[in-house]
């Protein structure tokens, strides 16, 4: 999707997407959820994301529903608790994912597994930097699909952020949300940071964390921003 569509979905997003019911509060404001576009998906929905679309628009594009991935970062946050952060592992193959991963490892006290996943990291017991996780987060079940193949083969659960073109094979627990969003993937990881240190009593529910949205937001170097 090119800039000028997401900037396109976002201002459109503003006005009309996924209503929220009276009384009922989002873990932030919903205007501020959709200018980070976590309600954009694809053009492309698999029948195991159907449950999380809340519309689809004319030019063919599929909306998340914002309170249902609110709900499931509230879900994911609670179970995230009752690991010992060392037991927690998160993968990010992807390049926008990488800087969201880091921060969110550095205040949970998780472990990060960064940029190519290796064969055998989860499954191999010959291997000399093999880990053991007790349950793991990948951004993305397509391209962290190595890390999601050794986990579901030895059993650990696989939490994933899933956006509308994601299938749910090997995945115990899905976050509905735009995962290849620059924007979109800081505003989850840091909501999930600060939910999982408000169920584990690290932080009082009114506050926020010492580390901004903007500081887990993947920087853009300058031939980045070129390309």
């Amino acid at each position: 999707m090119s800039d000028e569509e997401i900037k396109e979905a976002r201002e459109e997003g503003k006005s009309e997407e996924a209503e929220v019911p009276v009384g009922e509060e989002l873990l932030l404001p919903q205007d501020t959820l959709l200018s980070a576009g976590i309600h954009i998906g694809t053009r492309m929905k698999t029948k195991d994301m159907e449950q999380f679309i809340y519309r689809v628009r004319p030019d063919g594009l599929f909306v998340l529903d914002v309170k249902k991935t609110d709900d499931r970062i509230k879900v994911v946050a609670k179970f995230l608790a009752k690991f010992e952060p060392t037991k927690i592992a998160s993968a990010a193959a992807r390049l926008y994912a990488q800087e969201p991963v880091k921060k969110f490892c550095e205040v949970t006290g998780a472990s990060p597994i960064i940029g190519r996943f290796i064969p055998g990291l989860l499954s191999n017991p010959l291997y000399p930097n093999r880990i053991e996780p007790e349950v793991i987060i990948v951004s993305d079940p397509r391209a962290d699909f190595q890390a999601v193949k050794e986990a579901s083969a030895v059993g650990i659960p696989v939490i994933a952020l899933c956006s509308t073109d994601n299938e749910f094979s090997g995945v115990d627990l899905v976050i509905p949300t735009n995962n290849k969003g620059r924007r979109a993937l800081a505003v989850i990881y840091w909501l999930l940071a600060r939910q999982v240190l408000r169920e584990r009593g690290e932080l009082p529910q009114d506050k926020d964390l010492s580390l901004t949205i903007e500081d887990f937001e993947a920087k853009i170097t300058k031939e980045e921003g070129e390309t």
